[in-house]
């Protein structure tokens, strides 16, 4: 996110190599790089993570326990020792200031340089994190700074303004870089090169926003008043901090209201609806469809119709019936003698999507490919000749469908399908496919207003937020191990009735280093040990499109009582007769996989089950992922838990994720700022003269600058 001075001699001098500031030689350069730091504005970008309250010296009696403390002391007694409990060898210092004592420990040191440096007699200033064990005082790899003979402690603080009497920052640093060395040169980098830093914010935003000057803003980040609050500091509430978030904000949301407003300019499709297909669909819908899947598809029309592409994401929950949705805008294109592109994240799901699409569509007497990477040379080449010719009115397939050699006759709708898993980019592909076609992304996993708003700020939202009639809440229950024979006691009584049962593992067959339970080991020991003469099938991700078919088929015909599976069965398997599910090594899933998982029970009136077996190795962060999933059926509260626990790179599960790389703002904590940025963003980049007037040539640059490759903006330059 570069800082972006319109004036080019500027920019250069931000971009000055941090070898070239002082104190910066070439072993802490290498360091620095380590840590992503090349240039004098990666310097000012990298902030403390956070700070230490130096302003005050305290007695050794009114330390306070949990706190990072500064305090004065004489070496009372130093040596090498060992702890009862491990056995592990420490070096422990005993120092004294007449109030009090406290112990300084260290578990990594050299021996023969801790005695030469902490010898009896020798005073020192001291700073730590005060921790007490009864009635022990104890500060762990404390910091020092030794009195010379003779001298006072106000002399000591007084010749090193950097480390004492202020709030001091802290950095995320690698190793073998310390503190003391790293806040010279961030103090160097600051008063260096700050005062050349300038928003391109308009004025009056950031008046009304009470923002501070960019170079003020970083100054105060890296070197806080002593008036400031150290809470607000902590916190990130510091009004710092706050300006250099909504500074980040607010530029990719005007990249994003660009986006919004550039497609709303290019001419599309303006389908007609003519009811030639959707009327019959709905006829042969085994239900009837709930209010949302029917508001959901008059907002999806209404896009379609209009004389510009459609750019509309479409999230709900698992199981609120996106299927329907999704074909219902499919036969709109359709109906207009228009092909339509479904594009699924993993072979699995294509071909999931392709069972479903390719039973309703062929009953309307309309033909789907399937298209993916592990296709024969002749099986595909004959899929893209028949979108070639246009005889194929829709492709599902992984994102093979986006490759160069794909060619549809007319294509007027592309279906992304859980859209996290693409970035804009690839958005940028297919609509490339054709004459600015439709748009629609379909995703499964609730996503978190804050998420949604950074990743898809871009794209008009409808909410399918009401479930099929006829389901049932899952009740949840996590169990140890030691435990499972209970679950399979559940399992028993409903297939009893003649209820049926998924078993689900994570893995597919043993691998040497893995202890886990794989599926197709448990199926053979659930056949003959656990459910004699009951019907166990097993359903794994490498058995071919036709197998799982088959397997499928049988399951919801009811010849196989208990579906051993790994986690292929995360999306679109619809057996209402299926009321439990019992999950092996839960803490190794994802929040929304386990989510995604249990919504395959509860599809009908029954009451249904999900079993959540823990190993005895969990994490604390597993354990507390299962709690989320016992307390709750709903998606969006279980994606914020997600979010919170696992932090935004990991909830979307790869850094390419299409998540923009953030320097300062952290979406789990500023949600509310980057509402604001939105707002103002938005509001300014629907301004008639935006893209054209002087006054805003700063602000045109600054984005082009920090976003123009991201979000593909070359047009606005």
């Amino acid at each position: 996110m570069p800082l972006t001075p319109t004036d080019d001699r500027l920019r250069q001098l931000l971009a000055t190599p941090l070898d070239q500031v002082r104190g910066v030689g070439p072993r802490i350069a290498e360091k620095l790089a380590k840590m992503g730091l090349a240039s004098a504005e990666d310097a000012l970008y990298t902030l403390p993570h956070r700070y230490e309250d130096r302003r005050e010296l305290r007695k050794i009696a009114q330390l306070r326990d949990g706190l990072r403390e500064v305090f004065c002391g004489e070496i009372l007694a130093s040596a090498e020792t060992v702890t009862a409990r491990s056995r592990r060898r420490i070096f422990e210092v005993v120092a004294g200031d007449g109030s009090g004592q406290v112990s300084l420990k260290w578990f990594h040191y050299r021996k023969e340089w801790m005695k030469k440096k902490f010898p009896v007699g020798r005073r020192a200033v001291f700073s730590g994190e005060v921790k007490r064990f009864g009635p022990t005082r104890e500060v762990h790899h404390p910091d020092a700074e030794f009195l010379a003979e003779g001298q006072r402690v106000e002399q000591v603080l007084a010749a090193d303004p950097l480390n004492f009497g202020r709030i001091l920052p802290v950095y995320p640093l690698t190793e073998g870089l310390h503190q003391k060395a790293a806040r010279k040169i961030f103090m160097e980098v600051v008063e260096r090169f700050a005062p050349h830093a300038a928003s391109a914010i308009p004025e009056p935003i950031a008046r009304r926003r009470g923002l501070l000057p960019l170079q003020e803003a970083l100054r105060q980040a890296h070197w806080p008043g002593n008036d400031a609050s150290l809470v607000a500091l902590e916190a990130g509430r510091d009004q710092a901090r706050r300006t250099l978030v909504y500074d980040e904000f607010f530029f990719l949301e005007l990249g994003l209201a660009l986006k919004r407003r550039g497609v709303v300019l290019e001419e599309g499709i303006p389908f007609g609806v003519s009811h030639r297909y959707t009327k019959p669909l709905a006829a042969l819908l085994p239900y009837r469809l709930t209010g949302a899947q029917r508001r959901v598809p008059g907002e999806i029309k209404r896009d379609m119709m209009a004389p510009h592409p459609m750019n509309r994401l479409v999230q709900g929950d698992v199981g609120s019936g996106k299927t329907v949705v999704a074909l219902m805008a499919a036969l709109i294109a359709i109906e207009n003698d228009a092909q339509v592109a479904v594009v699924a994240p993993t072979e699995i799901l294509a071909e999931q999507h392709y069972l479903q699409f390719h039973a309703w569509m062929e009953d309307l007497g309309l033909k789907v490919v399937l298209l993916s990477g592990s296709m024969a040379g002749k099986e595909k080449a004959a899929a893209l000749e028949i979108l070639r010719s246009g005889e194929g009115h829709m492709v599902v397939g992984t994102h093979a469908v986006l490759q160069e050699g794909v060619r549809f006759k007319r294509l007027g709708l592309g279906i992304i399908d859980e859209q996290h898993r693409f970035g804009v980019r690839q958005r940028g592909v297919l609509r490339r496919k054709g004459e600015h076609p439709d748009v629609l992304v379909m995703t499964a996993t609730p996503i978190p207003r804050t998420l949604s708003l950074t990743l898809y700020g871009d794209l008009a939202l409808s909410v399918i937020d009401e479930m099929p009639p006829g389901r049932t809440p899952v009740t949840t229950r996590v169990l140890p191990e030691s435990e499972r024979r209970k679950a399979y006691a559940v399992i028993e009584r409903e297939l009893a009735v003649g209820r049926q049962a998924y078993i689900v593992y994570p893995l597919v067959e043993e691998s040497e280093k893995s202890d886990l339970r794989s599926a197709s080991e448990g199926a053979e020991q659930l056949r003959e040990e656990i459910f004699p003469g009951r019907r166990v099938g097993l359903l794994h991700g490498r058995m071919k499109p036709e197998e799982k078919e088959a397997t499928m088929a049988a399951f919801k015909a009811g010849e196989i009582e208990v579906l051993v599976s790994t986690t292929v069965i995360e999306v679109g398997i619809d057996v209402p007769n299926a009321t439990v599910m019992m999950v092996e090594h839960a803490e190794r899933f994802g929040l929304a996989q386990l989510h995604q998982l249990r919504g395959r029970v509860g599809r009908g009136a029954d009451k249904s089950t999900c079993l959540l077996v823990r190993s005895p190795r969990c994490s604390d962060e597993g354990f507390r992922r299962l709690q989320v999933m016992a307390e709750s059926n709903d998606g969006f509260r279980i994606a914020e838990a997600d979010l919170e626990i696992r932090g935004p790179g990991e909830f979307l599960g790869t850094r390419q994720a299409g998540l923009p790389d953030f320097r300062v703002a952290n979406l789990l904590r500023d949600g509310r700022i980057l509402e604001e940025a939105r707002e103002d963003a938005f509001a300014l980049a629907n301004e008639v003269d935006f893209l054209t007037a002087d006054d805003y040539a700063p602000v045109r640059e600054t984005l082009l600058h920090r976003w123009g490759n991201r979000l593909e903006l070359a047009s606005i330059g």
